[in-house]
């Protein structure tokens, strides 16, 4: 697993898994299950619907059609996954207030950051004191899209090279530009691709139907 500082304190545990924590023939509940085991806390989880909704949860169990979760209780870590896709993790220590949201590039249009921070702040988090992580998720260098998909990013998100046949997006950025645009006081981008990093994490571009999932995870110990 990689816990990155920004979000691994005394209060929190935050972070995201690698292939060898996530075996792919195990089933996500099972994996869900260790990591709650291992952080000793209980696990909420959702689905991924490639929207913007959040939901906020008070207790353990799954959420579907929703691609984000907050939450204001301790001890209850707050799980999302992706395989390409980003994983952002959040939290206000000073609030108790932690959040995850799975932003693919169709949530990441749609606002899925944004209305992650907003559930947190109805909550009593301020984005100035919150801590963002941006787990390793496709990289500019590997997301090639049509031109209609381009057109749904700000030009600024867009990658054009002479040696590409069709533009590139970068995610990354356009999700760390839609955490700072929010206010998010930190934030910490993972360098890593999981296309040229398959070996590490799992792709579904690389993969297909075959590729396990990265689980991103944070929550407040009680």
């Amino acid at each position: 697993m990689i816990r990155p500082d920004l979000l691994n304190d005394d209060r929190l545990v935050g972070g995201v898994t690698t292939r060898a924590f996530a075996p792919p023939e195990e089933p996500l509940d099972a994996t869900r299950a260790r990591l709650g085991a291992e952080v000793g806390m209980a696990v909420a989880s959702v689905g991924h619907v490639h929207e913007a909704r959040v939901a906020v949860v008070t207790e353990a169990g799954h959420v579907p059609a929703h691609d984000g979760l907050v939450t204001a209780e301790t001890g209850l870590l707050l799980t999302v996954v992706a395989a390409d896709c980003g994983l952002v993790v959040l939290a206000d220590p000073k609030a108790g207030v932690t959040g995850a949201c799975h932003s693919g590039w169709r949530g990441t249009v749609a606002g899925i950051v944004g209305e992650t921070v907003g559930a947190m702040r109805r909550l009593g988090a301020e984005p100035v004191r919150m801590r963002a992580y941006l787990g390793p998720c496709i990289s500019a260098e590997a997301f090639e899209v049509g031109e209609e998909v381009a057109a749904r990013f700000p030009e600024a998100a867009v990658v054009r090279r002479p040696e590409w046949p069709r533009p590139h997006v970068d995610l990354k950025a356009e999700v760390a530009r839609q955490l700072a645009e929010a206010g998010v006081g930190q934030v910490e981008v993972n360098a890593g691709c999981t296309v040229a990093g398959n070996a590490r994490f799992y792709s579904y571009r690389v993969e297909a139907g075959a590729a396990g999932r990265i689980l991103g995870f944070v929550g407040q110990r009680a």
